[in-house]
């Protein structure tokens, strides 16, 4: 009687992995409406490509997108800790 709880256990173990590993594959923050260019949308500001502003506009772009990614690493992860820590919500 004793294994058929040790099984049930790392079998609900083995169904959290499998849920959480979606999470853990995902490396990239969507990209919504196209604002995924950066060099049209520094060109578009007015930055000539090669220019000073233009450098500066592309690493904010590049700034804003890894804080995004930092933010919804972030958020990802209290939820799983949530999701751990009280499972009958």
């Amino acid at each position: 009687m004793r294994h058929s709880g040790l099984i049930a256990g790392l079998l609900a173990a083995a169904a959290v992995v499998l849920a959480l590993s979606g999470c853990v594959s995902r490396n990239q923050v969507p990209v919504a409406r196209g604002e995924d260019n950066d060099d049209a949308f520094c060109q578009a500001a007015g930055h000539p490509q090669g220019s000073s502003a233009y450098v500066a506009c592309r690493k904010d772009r590049d700034v804003q997108r890894a804080a995004a990614a930092s933010r919804a690493d972030r958020r990802q992860r209290d939820l799983a800790e949530d999701m751990l820590n009280h499972p009958v919500r």
